[in-house]
């Protein structure tokens, strides 16, 4: 797949996720195999007022590349503002999100809302792409609702205001992340735009990729929440495909050890870009997803959230693991 003069052979993506791609988790990911990583999706009122929240997702690190900025708008000057806003900071690509479903960005009239305006959203794409020097993309959903699917009609319109690929969530905006995502629907929007198409929506598992590029004819895959605690998804899926494991089995997951080394490495990199306490706090949400699954970790959960140094949370989570070994539980 090409967005622009970047390539990627086997096209295993990072979704942009709010309160989770942030810097040091999309470096761990890129580390595991992501081809490509997305920031969390910045608010364009944000960058135009220079919130400051809202202009440190812009940050970047050489090692994360290729990268894109993702932002959302209703307002095409607010939104080619914060597009230029946005390049200064350098990424690969742009993307807008067409996509978030939740009410507050909805009745801004952002994100999924635009779905109820297709129009609109041809002419934001377009001014946005007139107005920068990088690939610009766009993340959207089927429709707004199950009775109002206007993907093909969105796809042709984003195709022709002059994006360079769009990603697929395969559920509608009432959806939310609720029910099937129908994958059914990417080779139908294949056959009516020629711009890369990129499915994301339940791929939960490193099958569940080598499934979605057989059954679709996807140019690429995007990985979401099966990410969260378990970058090594990255690594498994390339695997997978490598080898064309098609047969369904569950690839040999992470070990006890190998999980809570990824974790440690993860905070490392939460130091290396926040302020000490701040990482500390902010990190607490991932130890669930790397801990997950492995025999009484409860406890271990219990005493780290409560620490307050590095030191010590080290500390703590290789005396579990250590625990885990001596009893042949890891």
């Amino acid at each position: 797949m090409r967005i622009g003069e970047i390539l990627v052979n086997d096209g295993v993506l990072l979704a942009p996720m709010e309160d989770v791609t942030n810097l040091p988790f999309r470096v761990m990911c890129k580390r595991k195999g992501a081809d490509i990583v997305y920031t969390e999706f910045i608010s364009s009122d944000g960058l135009v007022r220079e919130a400051a929240r809202s202009v440190s997702k812009l940050q970047l690190a050489d090692e994360e590349r290729p990268a894109a900025i993702q932002i959302f708008g209703g307002d095409v000057g607010t939104m080619v503002e914060a597009a230029q806003r946005a390049v200064e900071s350098n990424p690969n690509f742009l993307d807008i999100n067409y996509g978030c479903w939740v009410k507050n960005v909805v009745v801004r009239n952002a994100g999924a809302a635009l779905l109820k305006d297709p129009q609109q959203m041809q002419r934001l794409t377009r001014a946005v792409v007139d107005a920068v020097n990088v690939p610009v993309t766009v993340k959207t959903r089927l429709g707004w609702s199950k009775t109002e699917i206007v993907i093909l009609d969105v796809a042709r319109r984003i195709q022709d205001a002059g994006a360079a690929a769009i990603t697929v969530h395969c559920r509608t905006r009432d959806m939310g992340h609720d029910g099937a995502a129908d994958w059914t629907w990417i080779p139908r929007i294949k056959e009516v735009i020629q711009i890369p198409v990129i499915l994301n929506g339940d791929v939960k598992t490193a099958h569940d990729v080598c499934t979605a590029f057989k059954q679709t004819g996807a140019d690429a895959v995007m990985i979401g929440r099966a990410a969260i605690g378990n970058p090594f998804i990255f690594t498994e899926a390339k695997r997978a495909l490598q080898n064309d494991l098609m047969s369904g089995h569950a690839q040999p997951s992470a070990s006890a050890r190998e999980r809570v080394d990824a974790c440690i490495e993860h905070l490392k990199l939460e130091f290396q870009f926040k302020p000490s306490k701040r990482a500390i706090h902010e990190f607490r949400k991932h130890y669930s997803g790397y801990l997950r699954g492995l025999p009484n970790n409860s406890l271990t959960r219990q005493d780290i959230v409560r620490m307050d140094s590095f030191d010590k949370i080290e500390e703590r989570l290789y005396r579990f693991v250590n625990e885990l070994e001596a009893i042949g539980a890891s």
